[in-house]
């Protein structure tokens, strides 16, 4: 639940709610605008998330290692869409965003240690795979109360944040979280702060080879997220004020093929006792259904692809969750703190892609099928990205 009330308030303003916001404040430079709202704030994720989830595992309050961090991180995010909702210019919308990402990446890096902290390796792909689940069900919540909410823009976005908190606290209140005695905390210098941000891929290839596939996958996934709006528009002729019920709508497809194939997908993993073929094999289809968004001609053969991407999603995280728990370097720890370098995988592509994809666009005349086509050939990387491991099957 409380992944699920995360998702609901970050993601619909990544998807509908900043398009919205920059189109009022900058019409004349909307794109460009939402690029840079877009991609500082994903480079603010990803100096929070490590940060934070370093910060989670010397944790000693007599509340736990992690409950400090679930209930921060969501307090702030509800400071930080009330400035989205109530800008008046692009910085203090960026200033909005930055404060958002910050603090739900902050809760976001205590909820991934939990898995790492409560459930045994055997039980990971299937637990992965109902963790899988919260992403569609905050997408599908949350923009559904975007497009039920639009004529009121701030509670647009703190109708979905209070949501967050609520189910933040709830969770605050039944974590059985664990406690570290003030002797045993881990020292914490620049080396630390470095270290933070970095596991040698020498040491752990295993991990940078994980790493480098969610990386890859997470571009096509930041293409998509970011400008989907601006395709419906420019590609498909839709008009502005149909664009957020046209998201909820394909955003449902989507997440329903997610929430399915996520919750199957990690039980076969699981089963099988196989995690890269499971990966491998995700990836490619959800390339292939970029493909098919890249070269739609109509709304319907868009929602086709935005159902493939959803089935290929929900596949690849059940079984790269468990797949990375499996081979987390010092898991005993620093879960936290190396699932937040593994966190940059996801992040970073949110910074990186808004600001490539400007040059992309200018280089094919404003042809929105060419950034879907760059997506697809990074995203098919992935699944060659994740052969080299070998500390699962």
């Amino acid at each position: 639940m409380a992944y699920t009330g995360l998702w609901m308030a970050l993601l619909p303003p990544i998807l509908t709610g900043l398009t919205m916001r920059v189109r009022e404040l900058a019409p004349a430079h909307a794109a460009g605008s939402l690029s840079l709202v877009a991609g500082v704030g994903a480079l603010v994720a990803l100096f929070g998330n490590p940060f934070f989830g370093r910060w989670s595992d010397r944790t000693t309050s007599r509340f736990g290692m992690r409950r400090p961090w679930l209930l921060a991180g969501a307090l702030g995010g509800v400071a930080g869409l009330a400035v989205i909702a109530t800008a008046v210019s692009v910085p203090q919308l960026l200033l909005g965003w930055c404060l958002t990402q910050l603090a739900y990446n902050a809760e976001l890096a205590a909820l991934a240690a939990i898995l790492a902290d409560q459930v045994p390796a055997s039980q990971r792909g299937t637990v992965s795979g109902i963790v899988g689940i919260s992403l569609p069900l905050g997408m599908i919540g949350g923009t559904f109360l975007m497009q039920a909410l639009v004529d009121s823009t701030l509670a647009m976005f703190l109708v979905a944040a209070v949501i967050a908190l609520a189910s933040a606290l709830l969770l605050v209140w039944v974590l059985p979280d664990l406690r570290l005695a003030a002797a045993q905390r881990p020292r914490y210098g620049w080396r630390e702060f470095l270290g933070s941000y970095w596991l040698n891929p020498l040491r752990f290839p295993d991990f940078a080879w994980a790493w480098s596939s969610r990386f890859l996958l997470y571009a096509g996934i930041a293409v998509l997220l970011t400008y989907q709006g601006f395709y419906l528009m420019h590609q498909l002729g839709c008009v502005p004020a149909d664009v957020p019920r046209r998201i909820f709508l394909s955003t449902l497809v989507q997440s329903c093929a997610v929430a399915i194939f996520s919750a199957v997908g990690g039980g076969w993993s699981d089963a099988v006792g196989r995690r890269k073929v499971f990966v491998a094999g995700a990836a490619l289809v959800y390339a292939l259904a970029l493909l098919i968004i890249a070269f739609a001609t109509t709304y319907a053969w868009f929602l086709l692809g935005m159902a493939i991407t959803g089935a290929a999603q929900g596949m690849y995280l059940a079984a790269d969750l468990a797949l990375v728990t499996d081979v987390l370097p010092q898991r005993e720890t620093h879960a936290a703190g190396n699932l937040g370098i593994f966190n940059i995988a996801n992040v970073m592509p949110q910074s990186l892609m808004p600001a490539i994809a400007p040059g992309i666009l200018w280089m094919s005349g404003g042809n929105y099928a060419a950034l879907f086509v760059v997506a697809a050939a990074l995203v098919a990387l992935s699944a060659w990205a994740i052969l080299p491991v070998r500390g699962v099957r």
